[in-house]
């Protein structure tokens, strides 16, 4: 097994404590379309459009959107258990973290300053000249195409893509294993992600404490609580 260099982590029910990004703003506004959600998953919708949605039913709620609101949303949210102490460690060994998400950049940021973590990538909002929402999206990391970004991070860090592993919660984030690269899932909360993970032969890690996944990096090893 190729030595550690680079760990590219989701961020949403990875590092931090929130099923989604987004659906923390769909329940400040108490809006929702599970299927809208559906759709995307079966890729009826590309990120664009389920992005372009969600606005939407935000300002059906509320039309004029402020951005100091959105990123009050994300109050009271926690790093997830263990999270803290697996980046400090990883970066302690000279490790490159990076989050890799297809949530929200204005949350994804804050999580990625609390952890310093070497760079990030995420999703996020277009703004008014007065910082109000406007109706589009940026999509800067395909949900369905994540491979992309570990692939520049191979390429920039000029690592084999052996000595990389991703971690994320749901199926959609198996898109981070590139070819010769490593993938652990941890806490998959749904079935399609436990049956997405078992067929691909990835090892999963259950519950919600990160340092669970320190094994799988480094067999032979454990990071105490």
């Amino acid at each position: 097994m190729s030595a550690v260099k680079a760990v590219a982590f989701d961020c949403d029910g990875v590092l931090a404590d929130a099923g989604s990004s987004w659906a923390v703003i769909h329940g400040h506004f108490g809006t929702g379309d599970p299927s809208l959600l559906q759709a995307f998953l079966n890729k009826e919708l590309t990120d664009e459009e389920f992005m372009r949605e969600d606005i939407r039913l935000w300002k059906d709620v509320q039309p004029r959107i402020h951005r100091d609101e959105l990123f009050r949303c994300y109050s009271g949210v926690r790093l997830m258990d263990g999270a803290r102490e697996v980046v400090s460690e990883l970066k302690e060994r000279g490790i490159h973290v990076v989050i890799i998400s297809a949530g929200v950049d204005l949350f994804v940021s804050t999580i990625a300053r609390m952890l310093k973590v070497d760079d990030w990538a995420a999703n996020g909002f277009e703004y008014d000249g007065q910082g109000y929402l406007l109706d589009e999206g940026i999509c800067r990391v395909s949900a369905w195409n994540k491979g992309e970004m570990v692939s520049k991070l191979h390429r920039i860090l000029g690592i084999h893509p052996s000595e990389i592993v991703s971690v994320g919660d749901n199926s959609m984030d198996l898109s981070m294993q590139i070819e010769g690269s490593r993938f652990i899932g941890f806490n998959p909360a749904r079935d399609e992600a436990h049956a997405a993970f078992k067929d691909a032969g990835v090892p999963v890690v259950l519950g919600t404490d990160l340092r669970a996944i320190w094994p799988n990096l480094f067999p032979g090893e454990t990071l105490g609580a």
